[in-house]
């Protein structure tokens, strides 16, 4: 597993997607972006765009551990992104601790190589709300897991990679 780390708009998606084209492999992309709106809507067609139509595309917003499960052996998996996967279960009130640790194990058991995208968001201000709090604390206790499996991490700045691991 490799895990690419960086901030919003880092470029760690487009690094990713070199590294998954890099293996040579079937590339399968997992998606957990929901369109709830314009703006994300555009976001999502413009990361299609960039990607091209050589992806097979699965769309998870929640439940990883099934779009995981899917891989084969002889793929690439990109999961982008881990951050708005935290985002979307904190939202829906969901134990972040349990959905971490199944995420843990599918990980573990997937037969295929898995790039994991998230982001780094520990370098910013405290947040100034008990939500802000909770979403902040669970990413870096996320990224800390990533990178422990992690067999090479990666963080992308301005759009450079730094190998960590």
């Amino acid at each position: 597993m490799t895990l690419v780390l960086g901030g919003a708009r880092s470029g760690k998606s487009a690094q990713a997607e070199g590294l998954a084209r890099a293996t040579g492999r079937k590339r399968r992309y997992i998606a957990t972006a929901q369109p709830f709106d314009a703006e994300m809507t555009a976001r999502i067609a413009r990361h299609k765009a960039d990607r091209g139509p050589d992806w097979h595309l699965v769309e998870a917003p929640l439940d990883l551990c099934m779009a995981l499960g899917q891989a084969a052996s002889d793929e690439v998996v990109l999961l982008d992104c881990a951050t708005l996967w935290l985002t979307n279960h904190l939202l829906a009130g969901h134990d972040l601790v349990a959905e971490t640790a199944r995420l843990k194990a599918a990980l573990a058991e997937c037969p295929a190589s898995v790039i994991v995208v998230s982001n780094e968001v520990g370098w910013s201000i405290v947040p100034d709300n008990a939500l802000a709090r909770a979403f902040s604390d669970a990413q870096g206790r996320l990224n800390q897991m990533l990178a422990a499996q992690a067999n090479r991490v990666v963080l992308v700045v301005a759009g450079l990679a730094i190998a960590l691991k």
